[in-house]
């Protein structure tokens, strides 16, 4: 069996699978639930933004307490909350307003993606996960940011479609990292049955030795 690196196991996989599929299912009702609404648009978003805070947090948390790493938990955490506080108090029944907040947090959140990709993780399939979907977030952001005027279903879809790529790059990295962490405990657990029966050998030769002596 190949080695596995510990550095390259992510603890936190039930996390990314959450978080998945929460922003999947949001995504899918944005691409085709109809949300013709500007305000029950924003609702949903808001909801979506808030949930995904507290997953972030309760991560957060959980790290902190397990002394694992937290700060990437925090900061998406504060970015998700932070959006969905905009929304509440800046964009009710402003659609331009609606259209630049989410559009930075679109492109906010694919930058740190790609910061996530190159800086919190070593392992290769991981790195391009995080960094293909910090790409898309990022240039989709910009589009939005940049289109000048979206019809109201143009722009929910254009954001329900980011969603879908978050969730799926997101549940693609959570259990990636999950079959590493079986991949790494069986790997513990042979190690394990190596040095013993290494050590029963080193046990049995000294006994073989002492029995010739005597």
């Amino acid at each position: 069996m190949a080695k596995i690196n510990r550095k390259f196991i992510d603890k936190h996989w039930l996390m990314f699978v959450l978080r998945g599929g929460l922003a999947t299912v949001f995504g899918f009702l944005a691409l085709f639930g109809g949300l013709s609404s500007l305000n029950y648009a924003i609702a949903i978003i808001v909801i979506f933004l808030l949930v995904m805070g507290v997953i972030d947090a309760v991560g957060a948390l959980y790290n902190s307490m397990k002394k694992h790493g937290w700060i990437n938990s925090v900061i998406d955490a504060l970015i998700d909350v932070a959006a969905a506080i905009a929304l509440l108090f800046f964009a009710q029944g402003n659609f331009v307003a609606c259209t630049v907040i989410l559009a930075v947090y679109t492109f906010v959140s694919g930058i740190i993606d790609i910061f996530h990709g190159f800086l919190s993780t070593v392992d290769p399939t991981d790195r391009f996960i995080r960094i293909l979907a910090g790409v898309i977030g990022a240039v989709m952001g910009f589009v939005i940011l940049n289109a000048g005027s979206f019809e109201l279903m143009t722009f929910v879809r254009f954001f329900g479609a980011y969603l879908l790529v978050v969730g799926v790059s997101s549940m693609v990295y959570g259990v990636h990292n999950r079959s590493q962490n079986v991949e790494d405990r069986v790997a513990r657990s042979e190690a394990r049955k190596g040095v013993k029966a290494g050590a029963k050998k080193k046990t049995a030769a000294k006994n073989t030795r002492r029995t010739k002596k005597s």
